[in-house]
């Protein structure tokens, strides 16, 4: 008697236990942001090593993120989600109950090894599992849980640590993974489908796959050791040149591995369709702009304007829910219309991160959080059109054989996105607030001019996002273009 119930009477049940796993990981990218001040408190943390314990994840997630997609699309994909899943857990507990940080740096790389293990196969298993409008709403909802997990990550560290203390607070927003897990766990094996379809032949492409590791290995590195500091080692930006050296062998082997007949690991044909193109150079962008808004906007309340860790995590709130409506409501649009909802939702949530600068200039200090709460809401409406339709027009072309793959490159691109968006932000930030003298290791948010000095250093971020933000508005319209002339055209 098998334990796997039948994938097509159980879509929908199996749809949201991917999607619970896809917001944990997510949320263990930003939930901890606010947990840096306690874990130094209470582990005594260098800055490199918090820099790690932020960027060991990310960069763990970005480089193994095609790898598990393509073994994931040429193996098994419910397989590979319960190896990651089961590891995510231990992961978890690891760091929760890590007793140094050297030990929580190592707990957070294996953290990310299984994050790269799960996403892929939440694309793939959509994928899989749903066509047509019933993909776009699959879609729209996947869209809505990567809003949440985004928004609601500080929201979430920030109750823990008021409710438990510094120590055991940052402890328990790791260890909340554990239950969680253990209870998806079942789940995955029951409801989750264990056939999928293959191509003819399938390759791992083992230099492939070492060639493409090193490249989003050598690219981001730079980015997540960047915080902005004087401890900063201006040689690390000599891995750039190394991961463009890295990238041009990846492409002349995959080429020459296809010329013998042989399965790549990445299908290049894929880029021939621009709704692909342009999704991935969308979502990348966004995340470019997206997780430096919500940790600039962090440090400046939390350490600019003295707030607690707990008010500063709930400013997101209304971004988490707005977001999430607007993408569960337009999911069923997305399939028709999904390069206009992209469109419209990048002029949204560009004019929501102008409008926070507003906030910062204009705002009486102790009003700031909610007033930047409100904007942010209005910002969510465009985050959540925007991501859902993004992801169902990215993935409209790709064969389903290739979905993991496929899926898998458009995280690459949003982990190159949060490493770059961050460190350049941050570097930005800090070096607007580096000349602040410091009480007890911090900046006294009590002074005047501690307040103005974290209102510039907002404002020049946000500039830089801003900024990024007028590039995503030039590809969503180009997109809508190609969209538009496609229609014309008759192409589906």
């Amino acid at each position: 008697m098998s334990i796997t119930a039948d994938p097509q009477t159980n879509r929908w049940p199996a749809f949201i236990v991917t999607i619970a796993v896809a917001i944990a990981t997510i949320l263990d990218l930003v939930k901890v942001n606010v947990t840096i001040s306690p874990m130094e408190e209470t582990l005594g943390l260098t800055s490199s090593q918090a820099q790690l314990i932020v960027a060991g994840y990310v960069l763990a997630f970005g480089i193994l993120l095609v790898p598990s997609g393509r073994l994931g699309d040429i193996w098994n994909r419910k397989a590979m989600f319960i190896i990651g899943l089961s590891v995510y857990v231990l992961a978890s507990l690891y760091c929760s109950l890590a007793p140094d940080a050297t030990q929580l740096v190592i707990a957070r790389l294996i953290q990310g090894v299984a994050a790269a293990i799960l996403m892929p196969q939440v694309i793939g298993m959509i994928q899989n599992l749903f066509e047509g409008q019933e993909r776009g709403q699959a879609f729209g909802i996947f869209g809505a849980a990567i809003g949440i997990g985004t928004a609601f990550g500080p929201t979430i560290g920030g109750l823990f640590i008021g409710a438990l203390g510094p120590d055991l607070g940052w402890r328990w927003t790791f260890g909340m993974n554990v239950p969680l897990g253990l209870i998806i766990l079942p789940f995955a094996i029951w409801l989750l489908p264990g056939r999928q379809k293959h191509q003819a032949r399938s390759d791992l492409d083992l230099p492939g796959v070492g060639l493409m590791a090193g490249t989003v290995l050598f690219l981001m590195l730079p980015f997540v050791l960047t915080t902005g500091g004087e401890e900063d080692d201006p040689m690390r930006w000599w891995f750039l040149p190394l991961g463009a050296l890295f990238g041009a062998a990846f492409v002349w082997w995959e080429r020459r591995y296809v010329a013998a007949g042989k399965d790549p690991v990445i299908d290049f044909g894929l880029f021939k369709w621009p709704s692909y193109r342009n999704g991935v150079l969308i979502t990348t962008i966004l995340f470019g702009m997206m997780p430096p808004v919500f940790f600039v906007l962090t440090l400046y309340n939390q350490q600019g304007l003295g707030h607690a860790a707990v008010v500063v995590g709930m400013i997101t709130i209304p971004f988490a829910i707005t977001s999430a409506i607007a993408a569960a409501v337009s999911g069923k649009y997305t399939f028709q219309h999904a390069a206009t909802l992209v469109l419209v939702g990048m002029i949204i949530f560009w004019i929501g991160i102008c409008s926070l600068v507003l906030v910062a200039r204009l705002a009486d200090p102790e009003a700031t959080p909610i007033w930047m709460a409100a904007v942010l809401a209005v910002a969510g409406i465009g985050q959540g059109l925007m991501m859902s339709a993004n992801q169902m027009r990215t993935m409209k072309h790709v064969p389903m054989e290739s979905a993991g793959v496929g899926g898998s490159f458009m995280q690459v691109g949003q982990r190159l996105g949060n490493a770059i968006g961050i460190a350049i932000a941050t570097s930005i930030f800090f070096s607007a607030v580096a000349s602040l003298p410091l009480i007890g290791g911090v900046p006294d948010p009590s002074d005047p001019q501690t307040i103005e000095t974290y209102r510039q250093a907002f404002t020049a971020a946000m500039v830089f996002v801003s900024g990024i933000g007028l590039l995503g508005l030039a590809f969503a319209f180009a997109d809508w273009r190609i969209d538009r002339r496609e229609r014309r055209e008759g192409v589906a």
